[in-house]
């Protein structure tokens, strides 16, 4: 049997006649280029994106097996059929990534016509494939096919019309995009792909017209590179569906990067110092990768979470709007009744309708009083609708503060008396500065600070009095004159905790359940919020548990 000058190859691809640029330049682009088509596919089985780039990823594999066969071999015979093959799967690799492209860019498969289209130009190339047309024989000289010079021309063209189809489609969908992203993602993969076909068909095209085929291997490093602006499209933009962290990227490539050295390192002390980098770098490279996805992982739980807070704080909102919403309109509702109730009852204990017998007259006073409690909560349940809904108005006029103190007393002696409680109103022998403020409000807040001071007294009394003072303002650096109102009790007191919490909403005193049951919790946040929208300050003090509490109300003099 006749044979090229050479020895036989040994497992296929090594022989003397191999130089050793061509493992280095095509085999770590065969493995990535094998290893990123299957991840693509396995990760995401049913995008079409993700099969063809898996078809060109085999192709390539396949190509680059048959190339290193071709430089290894003595054999003409197995020239003349593997040469065939290599002419095929090179333009079929040209033909998928058009037909890729054309997926990705536009986010559709390829109509009909299309696909036909390219059928029409890969026919010449398949018909010729088997017969002496595509191939006239076999150079023993170097084990080179004598080739069909229209045929490789036709490829070669094929190939060049292919990588310019897929510029123009970039270019397209980078003009009809709107999207910054998609106009980058479009930009990033048409320059890999095409530079990958260009420096391939490059590397081909030379060695058909120089003959020299040793050179022409600097042309399959194109693959490499298009396989990193894969890895980039995919790990900066999700690409292909697919999530790759950056590192596993990394550390493949610097795996493959430091392996492939072996194919054309021949001292032994480097081999060996290779062997050991490239051993560290695989226990290293395992245990960053590892880390960096647990910790991927756990951002990911992290924005999930996020995310479903974000859903249920959504809803919540919508539950207190709902609320709010029905809140102010069983308010408005009630509101009418207990004013009629209020009048007539008033009526009633005047005598205005005849005298009231002392034993009717004891449970009119307690309908009286407890009428007075619901509309205080009915007006705070609409205050904090109002608040909540940002539809709170005040109607600021000056007035004098001890008028106010003075309705919110007579109001409620009823009900100290009710419970054997003393009510002093220690009017200020002077009158007051006036303060500009929403009467209805303010007197409002008094009456609720009485109200409660009476509430968790047991015994002894309130006392409210009216001072005007003043307090250095930190955020101002200015001294500030107010006018003070005071109401202190001797009721069952407070501790520190509940004195930092008394204004919150619904909040109440630890022990108050005991001593007043209907109690909601509203009052006092909403006045916190009243005299706050009047620039003033209330707090709460207390000496301790049973020693009583202070409730102090200060407001800007006009």
């Amino acid at each position: 049997m006749i044979t090229c000058p050479w020895e036989p190859a040994k497992y296929l691809i090594f022989s003397s006649n191999v130089p050793s640029i061509l493992f280095y330049a095509l085999i770590p682009g065969m493995i990535v280029g094998a290893l990123l088509g299957f991840f693509v596919y396995l990760k995401n089985r049913k995008y079409l994106p993700a099969l063809i780039l898996l078809v060109i990823s085999i192709l390539f594999f396949a190509w680059g097996f048959f190339d290193l066969i071709l430089f290894a071999t003595n054999n003409p015979f197995a020239v003349i059929v593997l040469w065939a093959y290599t002419i095929l799967t090179e333009v079929l690799i040209y033909a998928f990534s058009l037909y890729l492209s054309y997926v990705f860019l536009f986010k559709r498969d390829a109509s009909l016509k299309i696909k036909a289209f390219i059928f029409f130009l890969l026919a010449p190339v398949i018909a010729v494939l088997p017969t002496p047309l595509n191939l006239k024989g076999v150079n023993l000289a170097d084990c080179t096919a004598i080739e069909n010079k229209f045929i490789i021309f036709y490829s070669y063209s094929l190939e060049i019309f292919f990588a310019l189809l897929i510029l123009a489609m970039a270019l397209k969908k980078y003009r009809i995009s709107r999207d910054s992203s998609e106009k980058k993602q479009a930009i990033l993969f048409a320059f890999g792909i095409s530079l990958f076909l260009i420096t391939f068909s490059s590397g081909n095209i030379i060695g058909s017209i120089t003959g020299d085929w040793v050179t022409s291997q600097y042309g399959y490093f194109g693959m490499p590179i298009f396989i990193g602006f894969l890895a980039y499209l995919i790990v900066k933009y999700k690409a292909f569906n697919v999530k790759l962290i950056a590192s596993q990227a990394l550390v493949v490539g610097l795996i493959i990067g430091i392996g492939a050295q072996f194919f054309f390192i021949q001292n032994t002390t480097n081999q060996i110092l290779t062997a050991i980098t490239l051993a560290i770098a695989i226990i290293f490279g395992y245990q960053l990768v590892r880390s960096v996805k647990l910790e991927v992982q756990r951002k990911e739980e992290l924005e999930k979470l996020s995310t479903l807070l974000a859903q249920a704080n959504d809803k919540l909102h919508q539950l207190d709007r709902a609320k709010s919403e029905f809140i102010s309109i069983a308010s408005h509702q009630l509101r009418t009744p207990l004013t009629s109730i209020k009048g007539f009852g008033s009526l009633l204990l005047e005598g205005t309708y005849g005298q009231v017998p002392d034993t009717q007259r004891h449970a009119l006073e307690k309908i009286y009083v407890s009428n007075e409690r619901l509309i205080q909560l009915v007006e705070d349940l609409l205050n904090i609708s109002r608040m909540e809904a940002g539809r709170m108005e005040f109607d600021f006029q000056e007035a004098q503060i001890e008028d106010l103190i003075q309705e919110a007393a007579d109001t409620l002696e009823l009900s100290a008396k009710a419970k054997s409680l003393y009510l002093h109103w220690q009017k200020p022998a002077l009158a007051l500065p006036k303060t500009k403020i929403d009467i209805t409000k303010i007197k409002e807040v008094i009456s609720n600070m009485i109200d409660n001071a009476i509430k968790y007294s047991q015994r002894g009394g309130v006392t409210v009095r009216a001072e005007k003072g003043s307090f250095f303002d930190h955020e101002a650096r200015e001294q500030k004159n107010v006018i003070r109102v005071t109401v202190s009790d001797t009721g069952i007191g407070m501790d520190k905790e509940e004195l930092e919490s008394i204004f919150n909403k619904f909040e109440r005193g630890k022990q108050v359940s005991h001593y007043h049951t209907d109690g909601t919790g509203l009052g006092m946040y909403v006045g916190k919020k009243i005299v706050e929208a009047h620039h003033g300050r209330i707090w709460a003090e207390s000496d301790g548990k049973g020693k009583g509490s202070r409730f102090i109300l200060e407001l800007p003099i006009s």
